[in-house]
């Protein structure tokens, strides 16, 4: 059994997502951030960082998004979303989640953590104007690399491409600006049948 514990719209998208490209059998639990339902004993015990995704297959504890999706694409996919291993294609996919991971995504949990995540006293609003200048650096510099058509890594849809739409839409989310091309990249790859249908499974468990 496998069940997604998160809060919509944030990076358990990315998880459910995956799983709805996969075409497994899931449930979802709400974790109420709202309610800061993440801060409580029970959910302390299952994931002690106190954040969401947190994913039980089976026992098998899981609390990072990315190695989540790296991992349910590996047990699940039979070559879906991951290409393959020891492939050209293959490193190009592992440069991706990197610079999605340590440089498109950090100025946005910046910005996340010093307007509402960090308790009051921690939070230092100038940070944010920085992490602004951080995000839009970063995608001016790859925005070249953001297919028109097709996929990061090529007619492969991957891992990489859950992972950047995701990150592109809470970017959106905070308003902040988006190229033509990565805003059509964004909306294209939302639009797909599992993104919205993992979507839509969070929502109705608010």
């Amino acid at each position: 059994m496998i069940t997604l514990h998160g809060f919509p719209r944030t990076r358990s998208w990315r998880v459910s997502w995956t799983l709805e490209e996969l075409g497994v059998e899931w449930a979802y639990q709400l974790v109420n951030l709202g309610t800061a339902e993440h801060r409580s004993e029970a959910y302390s015990q299952l994931n002690p960082r106190k954040k969401v995704p947190t994913i039980d297959i089976d026992g098998f504890i899981l609390t990072e998004s990315a190695a989540t999706c790296l991992f349910l694409a590996e047990k699940y996919g039979n070559h879906k979303l991951l290409p393959q291993p020891g492939s050209i294609e293959s490193a190009r996919h592992l440069q991706w989640l990197q610079l999605i991971i340590c440089e498109i995504e950090q100025p946005l949990w910046t910005m996340g953590k010093h307007k509402f995540a960090l308790p009051q006293e921690q939070r230092v609003t100038a940070v944010v104007a920085t992490a602004k200048w951080e995000f839009a650096k970063i995608l001016a510099e790859v925005e070249q690399e953001i297919p028109v058509e097709g996929y990061l890594i090529g007619e492969q849809f991957t891992v990489a491409d859950i992972l950047l739409a995701q990150t592109l839409n809470w970017a959106q989310r905070f308003e902040l600006e988006l190229s033509d091309r990565a805003e059509a990249y964004r909306a294209r790859l939302t639009a797909r049948p599992a993104a919205q249908s993992s979507l839509n499974k969070e929502l109705a468990a608010l």
